[in-house]
């Protein structure tokens, strides 16, 4: 019986970048560090990735790769039930790479290749935002003068945008790590849509506040 092909080197650096930089934050986590984890030597890192600008570029095309994919299915929301469930597939990417956004302000004055595509990221999520209102008033979920729909839009990008950054000033020993990654990101979802509610037909305000009480709790700080 043939042996399973081990992983290739360069996707399981990838891995455990992505993994310390989640964990420690990328300014925090060295290139020495990532091999020491690995169990190789410092000259095969650099290998694959001459830089650790490198490693972080690769990450985040992955990201923006499976980001760019799934604002697509904005267009397909139509009521609250849709937009509670993008909305948490949404924050759960971020979180799956939410290192971007520990360190965003940092990491986008250090890498201008980021800095410009980060932009990119912030005008699409924008772009998902709208069609998302637009399908909901089209399906009479909500009532939504026009005057207001690009405010409310780059308030929603914001809240999705720095939500995490305000989870880990609220508690910066524990926001980020995997074990308050559910009440996170169940807060986060509820904090942007919370935005519509004003707009929202009663039925579907209800609903709102049904799916907010069944899977959120309320945020504790440790003493």
């Amino acid at each position: 019986m043939a042996k399973k092909a081990p992983r290739r080197t360069a996707e399981r650096i990838l891995e455990v970048t992505l993994e310390l930089f989640n964990r420690f934050g990328e300014p925090n986590v060295s290139t020495t560090l990532i091999s020491a984890e690995l169990g190789i030597s410092p000259g095969n890192l650099y290998y694959h990735y001459p830089a650790k600008d490198e490693l972080i570029n690769s990450l985040f095309d992955r990201y923006e790769q499976a980001l760019n994919e799934l604002l697509n299915a904005s267009d397909g929301v139509r009521h609250v039930e849709d937009a509670w469930f993008f909305m948490h597939t949404l924050f759960e990417l971020i979180w799956q790479y939410r290192f971007l956004y520990r360190d965003l302000n940092d990491l986008l004055s250090k890498n201008r290749r980021l800095e410009t595509h980060f932009q990119g990221v912030l005008k699409n999520k924008a772009r998902a935002v709208r069609a998302l209102l637009d399908g909901m008033g089209r399906a009479g979920a909500m009532t939504m003068d026009s005057r207001e729909v690009e405010a409310t839009a780059t308030s929603m990008v914001v809240l999705l945008t720095y939500w995490l950054s305000f989870e880990y000033v609220r508690n910066p020993r524990h926001a980020l790590e995997p074990a308050h990654a559910q009440s996170a990101l169940l807060r986060g979802a509820h904090h942007v849509l919370s935005l519509l509610a004003p707009y929202l037909e009663p039925g579907e305000r209800s609903h709102l506040q049904s799916l907010a009480a069944a899977y959120s709790s309320p945020a504790s700080l440790p003493a």
